[in-house]
C-alpha cells in the first residue's frame, strides 16, 4: 500500500495529489548546454537543477533531469534582422518550455497540427541566453549606458547620454562602399591611407601645388 492510501484526512490526499500534478507542469528551469548545432540553431542542455522524488519505499532521492536534446536557441530577432552570438559548451542558459507540443512547427513553421498531445513537456523546451549564476555574473556592468559588450570588458559597443563609443583592445575596422560622416572630425592619432587619401578630389599625398617661390612666400593652392 502506498502511504497516499493510509492517509486519513481527505484535504491532505487532496493537496498531494494537486502536488503530484504541479511537479509534472514544467515552465522554465537552469541549465548548462552541453553540446552546440548552429547549423541546426539548437543546443543540448543539462537541467541544472536537479529534481526531488520519492523512491517505491518511500524514502527521498535527488536525481538529475535527463539531458534535454535539440533546444532551439532564441536570437532575438525582427523586421529581417537578428542579433546572433556565439553559443558554447558551458555558457549557462534558461529553458523555457511550450504549453503544446512544438514538433511539428519546428519542423515546417507555419499553423500545423500537434504532433502529440502531450503538454508543458520537456521535450518542448526554448534556450533562451542570458540568465546567469553568481559564480558567473558579469564584472563592470554600467550603470549609466548601454553595452553590447565581451563578458570580460575589453571590447563594447556603449551608447550613453554622451554620445556613442567604441572600445577595442586592438582595432576597428569599418567594411563598406562608402562611409559618410556628418560631423566635424577630430583626430588624435595618426592617419595610416595604404590606397592614398583624398580631400576635395585632390590626392593628399602625391599632389602638387603652383606659384612655388623661394623664401618666405606661400605657395599656390594645391593641383591633381
Amino acid at each position: 500500500m502506498k502511504r497516499l492510501e493510509r492517509r486519513t484526512d481527505p484535504a491532505e490526499m487532496i493537496r498531494a495529489a494537486l502536488r503530484g500534478m504541479a511537479n509534472g507542469i514544467w515552465t522554465a528551469l537552469p541549465g548548462i548546454v552541453e553540446s552546440v548545432n548552429l547549423a541546426a540553431q539548437t543546443v543540448t542542455v543539462q537541467p541544472s537543477v536537479r529534481e526531488q522524488v520519492t523512491m517505491d519505499d518511500g524514502t527521498p532521492a535527488s536525481v538529475p533531469l535527463p539531458l534535454l536534446p535539440d533546444v532551439p536557441i532564441i536570437f532575438p530577432s525582427g523586421g529581417g534582422y537578428s542579433l546572433t552570438f556565439p553559443v558554447e559548451p558551458g555558457d549557462e542558459c534558461l529553458v523555457v518550455f511550450a504549453d503544446r507540443c512544438i514538433d511539428a512547427w519546428w519542423q515546417s513553421g507555419g499553423v500545423q497540427e500537434q504532433a502529440d498531445l502531450r503538454a508543458h513537456d520537456l521535450s518542448d523546451g526554448f534556450a533562451v541566453f542570458g540568465p546567469r549564476s553568481q559564480p558567473r555574473k558579469l564584472s563592470g556592468v554600467s550603470s549609466s549606458s548601454v553595452q553590447l559588450r565581451a563578458d570580460d570588458g575589453s571590447a563594447a559597443v556603449e551608447i550613453s547620454a554622451s554620445g556613442i563609443a567604441l572600445h577595442h583592445p586592438s582595432a576597428v575596422t569599418i567594411t563598406s562602399s562608402h562611409v559618410t560622416i556628418d560631423a566635424p572630425v577630430t583626430v588624435t592619432g595618426p592617419i595610416t591611407a595604404p590606397n592614398g587619401a583624398t580631400i576635395g578630389g585632390i590626392p593628399f599625398g602625391s599632389h602638387h601645388h603652383t606659384g612655388v617661390h623661394a623664401g618666405s612666400d606661400t605657395s599656390g593652392g594645391p593641383t591633381s
